[in-house]
């Protein structure tokens, strides 16, 4: 077994389901799926794999997925996570015929710590830390939400201060410059576990491709080998991919988000 299918294996067994859902204010199941609510009126649907199950069964479990999310009138947005080496017979075409539009895919990344823990060398004027206050939480997501050509959504701010009150061991980290936030990413251990998670990497267009984000990601990693964790996985958009290639991981598959809007 090759360091990819080694690593692919351990994403099956120990990063699906419970571990993708740390925040979750309530969970709900229907055959194979985890239904999860989360604050700020998300649903968010994962599973270990489909059981098997063939287009039709499928079919129908997509809608019962989304009349299950519907009920609620508090759920305003529902995000379906497909992964590329999972067989799902006919689900691009249910989530399609059922509302979701499916965003860009992206690489599922794996590999040591240590790879992405290698001292940067840190541009001239950029400073690193780790934020807790609820100030600088909004700063972030504000930013985040403009890096991403989105606008501002407080309810994403909401819930991360809300985890920080949890103490999960989430950690929120942002590259400054001139008293600006300019970049940041989660941190986000999973118990039981020997991986961390690293989210949410966000960077002003102004301020790409000067090694900013690579420097975040080698402090993230710093830290979680201090938490006495030894390997690391990330959703990876193609901004960051080679990033983290460069730096050992490794794409071990793809996923795919489809989203629903109320």
């Amino acid at each position: 077994m090759n360091n990819q299918e080694r690593y692919l294996r351990a994403y099956d067994e120990q990063l699906r389901t419970d571990a993708e859902t740390p925040s979750a204010i309530n969970v709900g199941i229907e055959g194979p799926l985890r239904l999860v609510t989360f604050a700020g009126g998300r649903g968010f649907i994962t599973y270990q794999d489909l059981a098997g199950s063939d287009a039709q069964e499928i079919a129908a479990l997509v809608a019962k997925a989304l009349t299950y999310f519907t009920a609620n009138p508090e759920i305003t947005s529902v995000e379906w996570k497909s992964r590329g080496h999972d067989n799902a017979p006919g689900l691009h075409e249910a989530l399609l015929a059922h509302g979701f539009e499916a965003d860009e895919p992206e690489s599922i990344m794996i590999g040591p710590l240590e790879a992405l823990a290698r001292d940067m060398p840190m541009p001239n004027g950029v400073t690193l830390r780790k934020v807790t206050s609820d100030a600088d939480v909004r700063a972030m997501s504000a930013m985040a939400d403009e890096a991403f050509g989105e606008s501002v959504d407080t309810r994403a701010a909401n819930a991360l201060t809300a985890r920080l009150a949890r103490k999960d061991g989430m950690e929120l980290w942002v590259a400054e410059t001139a008293g600006r936030i300019v970049s940041a990413g989660r941190l986000e251990p999973v118990p039981g576990t020997d991986f961390v998670g690293i989210w949410g990497g966000a960077t002003l267009e102004t301020h790409r491709h000067r090694g900013i984000y690579r420097a975040l990601t080698a402090a993230r990693a710093r830290s979680a080998l201090a938490a006495g964790k030894k390997l690391v996985h990330s959703d990876s958009t193609e901004d960051s991919r080679p990033i983290l290639e460069r730096s050992g991981l490794v794409k071990v598959s793809t996923t795919t988000p489809y989203n629903w809007k109320r």
